[in-house]
Formats: C-alpha cells, sequence, structure tokens
C-alpha cells in the first residue's frame, strides 16, 4: 500500500515553487468530527497560515477556533520545518530519512532501523505523518515518506474505512502505542492515493469521545495572515 502510495505520488508530483522565508504557507482542511456516544456529527472548516521560518506570528484554526502561534526564539523551530532549506536537507532514502527525522537532525544516527526501541519506533511513524500533513514538500520528499512508513516496525493497514469525505479506504496505522486504530492515514485501496487522517479527541471533562476525519482541500503560498491564493 505504502509503496503504491509512493508510486502514485511519483507520477504525479512537479518541482514545486519553494517558498520565501518571508512567507506563509496556507492550507484550509475539513474536518468532521462523530460524537461517539451519540453519533452527533458536526463539520468544520479550518485555515491556517503558518509562518515559512517561524519568525512571524501563525495563525491557525482548531475546530473553528482560531489561535495563534507566537514565533520561535533565536535557534527556534517547528516539525516539520517549513524553511525550504531545512526541507531539502531531509535524506530521501527511506532509512536515512527515518533516522534522520527521530533525531530532529541534532545528530548523525549511524543505526539501522531495526535498532530503534519501542518509542522511537512510534515517533517514526508519528513524525512522518506530521511530514505528510506539509503541504509543500521538495520533489520525492512526499514519496520516499511513503516508503519510509513501509518500513517502521510495528505499522499495520486496517481495510474497509472511510474518510471525511465518505470514501473508502484503507487506513495505515501503528501498533506500538495505544489502541492502532484510534489514529491512522487514509488511502485509497485502487489508486493509492493519500486520502486524510483519522484521529480521535477526548472531550476537557474526560466524559465525551469524538472521531475526527480530515482531509486538505486547498493550499497555496501567501505573503501575509489571511491572505488566500
Amino acid at each position: 500500500m505504502l509503496n503504491g502510495a509512493a508510486a502514485w505520488e511519483r507520477k504525479q508530483e512537479k518541482e514545486p515553487v519553494a517558498p520565501r522565508d518571508d512567507q506563509f504557507i496556507y492550507s484550509k482542511r475539513i474536518i468532521k468530527e462523530t460524537e461517539q456516544k451519540t453519533g452527533k456529527v458536526k463539520s468544520y472548516t479550518d485555515e491556517m497560515w503558518d509562518s515559512v521560518d517561524v519568525s512571524k506570528p501563525s495563525l491557525s484554526m482548531e475546530l473553528g477556533r482560531e489561535m495563534w502561534e507566537e514565533p520561535a526564539g533565536k535557534g527556534g523551530g517547528v516539525w516539520p520545518p517549513r524553511k525550504w532549506s531545512e526541507l531539502k536537507k531531509l535524506p530521501q532514502d527511506p532509512e536515512k530519512l527515518i533516522l534522520a527525522i527521530i533525531s530532529l537532525g541534532s545528530r548523525t544516527d549511524d543505526r539501522s532501523v531495526s535498532d530503534l526501541d519501542k518509542n522511537e519506533r512510534f515517533g517514526a511513524y508519528w513524525l512522518l505523518g506530521e511530514l505528510l500533513k506539509n503541504p509543500v514538500l521538495p520533489q520525492g520528499l512526499r514519496p520516499a515518506a511513503y516508503e519510509a512508513l513501509a518500513v517502521v516496525p510495528g505499522v499495520k493497514t486496517i481495510p474497509g474505512v472511510k474518510d471525511s469525505a465518505g470514501r473508502t479506504g484503507v487506513g495505515i496505522a501503528h501498533t506500538g502505542r495505544g489502541s492502532s486504530e484510534d489514529k491512522y492515514l487514509i488511502f485509497d485501496p485502487s489508486s493509492y492515493e493519500f486520502l486524510g487522517f483519522r484521529d480521535e479527541r477526548i472531550s476537557a471533562s474526560g466524559k465525551r469521545k469524538y472521531i475526527q476525519l480530515s482531509h486538505v482541500v486547498d493550499w497555496g503560498i501567501v505573503d501575509r495572515v489571511r491572505q488566500r491564493p
């Protein structure tokens, strides 16, 4: 499934326009949230404006609520990186990419993926998933991330799942922490196209659980917060 997704992506992708450090990455996603106990469904349209070099305040929405991210201090950053120069440094060899992201680029890791402990394996799965949420990546990096997911120990498929648009797909989850069916990536079972994410949310009271399905419907590179492509 994941190797098929990498092959599908390589057929579709072209070298994207690189965002400047002073720009923002805009994305819009649809979230369909279902309360597990009652089955009540709410849909949200969330938009985000992420500062590329994290030197300016970023604006994001979470279930319709606006949230500001303060600029990072000197030497600070975020995962995944938004600066094109940092994304270009990430290796596109699947195993090297895994080792690079679990160290967050802070050191050279000469181990093999089979040497990773349980927490590192789950961390690799989670960090690769976060990387794939970035709507704009250098050519070749997204398919490399799919291939990297395929070699992370503990990854499994969950057939017959639905995405936020109601499409039937196959989930890619990790068995290393909690229930592997709580959070997963969703792919088309025939074309292997990436469709979206599934997540779960617990209310502040701890009494309600919500199932969240999401997918990106638009993105672009803009010069300021609240500007749209």
